[in-house]
């Protein structure tokens, strides 16, 4: 039932599991609109007063502070709906990135209704990091090449991200393996995802006629 919150999956995982590539090609689906934090962030201009202050966290591989990470994002949000990239409830919100730790968690509740959890896995954290530095390479993401950057986000994530998992009923998280090739991934994904749009939306009220 739509309470007014926006219908939401979240892709969860460590730095490098392709949250970013399965978000881009779900977003190119219709009835999902992928919205990443990381996206929102880059598209700051490097010399306004919020992208000066994301850079100062980002660019040493540290989180940037909630209140601000959640106003830029809920901003970011309520634009795409403005302009209609995003339409809710008939479409479902993708995000990666966000929220980031329990305390985002509390603070998105009244904004996002979270339907699933896409925990994207892997448990061989060196060929993680060699896939973030051929991702810079190929994106041209100089704080992505940097190794030592690498293993600061994945402390990061141990220690603040980690814990969100947590936060959520277990039947909604759905684990997949995130070593498999993109193409097997996505089909995974949309194989947990699909029934669970389709249960959304017969749930919805009929539009008047």
């Amino acid at each position: 039932m739509f309470d007014g919150r926006v219908p939401t999956v979240l892709l969860f995982g460590a730095p490098g599991v392709g949250k970013g590539t399965q978000g881009t090609i779900l977003g190119q689906i219709p009835g999902f609109c992928h919205l990443s934090c990381g996206d929102v962030f880059r598209s700051l201009n490097i010399n306004s007063a919020e992208g000066r202050e994301i850079y100062q966290y980002s660019s040493r591989g540290q989180l940037v502070p909630d209140e601000l990470t959640v106003r830029i994002w809920t901003k970011a949000l309520h634009g795409h709906i403005a302009v209609s990239r995003y339409k809710p409830p008939d479409e479902m919100l993708v995000l990666d990135g966000i929220p980031r730790n329990p305390n985002q968690v509390e603070m998105l509740k009244s904004t996002i209704n979270v339907l699933a959890i896409i925990h994207l896995i892997c448990l061989d954290e060196a060929r993680m990091i060699d896939r973030i530095k051929r991702r810079a390479i190929r994106d041209n993401r100089a704080d992505d090449a940097n190794e030592d950057i690498i293993r600061t986000r994945f402390n990061v994530y141990r220690q603040e991200s980690e814990p969100v998992i947590n936060c959520y009923p277990k039947d909604i998280i759905k684990c997949v393996d995130a070593m498999q090739s993109p193409p097997e991934v996505l089909v995974e994904v949309l194989q947990h995802l699909i029934p669970i749009r389709n249960k959304w939306l017969d749930e919805l009220p009929e539009l008047p006629m």
